[in-house]
């Protein structure tokens, strides 16, 4: 399917590895050029040079710094020429206990997961409408829909996230002029945080981390973990032509995980 997207530009957030570059090839295989930022150099240039074999006929831009402060967002947005597409994606915070949390522990999280997305949309969601053009894709996670208990600060602040999406995504002045906001929200997928968290659960429970992922696996229908291709095949297709009558959703990729019907 031609996505219609070539051309375009795209700031993808949290793009040195996982579903954030996952996403960021995918755009780049549609001819869409892209700033990618994270904040590991060496990760983030590896990955740009990936990007740039891929396809040698886009730009890839690489922008090292921390997403989630008014440093990191200033330098990546000014590094992309026009905001046309908008991935955005943190690192979650830490699992654990929320009686060990302080508020300077929710509030870094509300930094990362809600007000750094937040802010990215804020500053160039107006932009797209005046264009004609915009699409806004915030990896988020399935805990938004079943929530993990030991992983508290990011289901909090995700969740915060999801509902002010669910307003401002039906903004007549937004989404008639073909600007869309939607969020994916991952299962299970083969990334570093999937191994972090399994490794707090598995060590509190006295398991060894390839026993608990492995029971992990077996408990997803789909029989595997997720890969961060088709999670970016995903999406690619948010960020096309073809989906400008799609937005204010979640949508979850899980293998079948959740059991509920909505």
């Amino acid at each position: 399917m031609e996505l219609g997207i070539e051309g375009r530009w795209a700031l993808v957030c949290g793009a040195s590895k996982g579903l954030g570059k996952g996403c960021a090839k995918a755009l780049v295989a549609e001819g869409v050029n892209v700033v990618i930022t994270a904040r590991n150099p060496q990760a983030l240039e590896e990955t740009a040079a990936e990007l740039r074999q891929l396809n040698s006929s886009v730009t890839v831009k690489t922008v090292v710094g921390d997403i989630t402060t008014v440093a990191g967002r200033e330098a990546a947005l000014t590094a992309c020429p026009v905001v046309d597409i908008l991935v955005t994606n943190a690192g979650g915070p830490p699992p654990g206990d929320f009686r060990d949390w302080t508020r300077e522990d929710w509030i870094a999280a509300l930094d990362g997961n809600m007000l750094t997305p937040i802010e990215l949309i804020k500053a160039s969601v107006d932009n797209m409408a005046e264009r004609g053009f915009g699409r806004i894709v915030n990896i988020t996670s399935g805990a938004v829909k079943a929530p993990i208990g030991i992983l508290g600060l990011s289901n909090g602040a995700r969740s915060g996230l999801t509902g002010f999406i669910a307003g401002l995504a039906r903004q007549p002045q937004l989404v008639s002029n073909n600007v869309t906001i939607n969020n994916l929200l991952p299962g299970l997928f083969d990334t570093d945080r999937l191994r972090e968290s399994t490794q707090a659960s598995a060590s509190a429970a006295g398991q060894a981390l390839d026993q608990a992922l492995e029971n992990k696996r077996r408990a997803i229908p789909a029989g595997r973990f997720g890969n961060a291709d088709e999670f970016g095949a995903l999406c690619a297709f948010l960020c096309s032509r073809h989906a400008g009558y799609l937005t204010g959703q979640n949508l979850l990729l899980d293998g079948g995980a959740y059991p509920g019907t909505f």
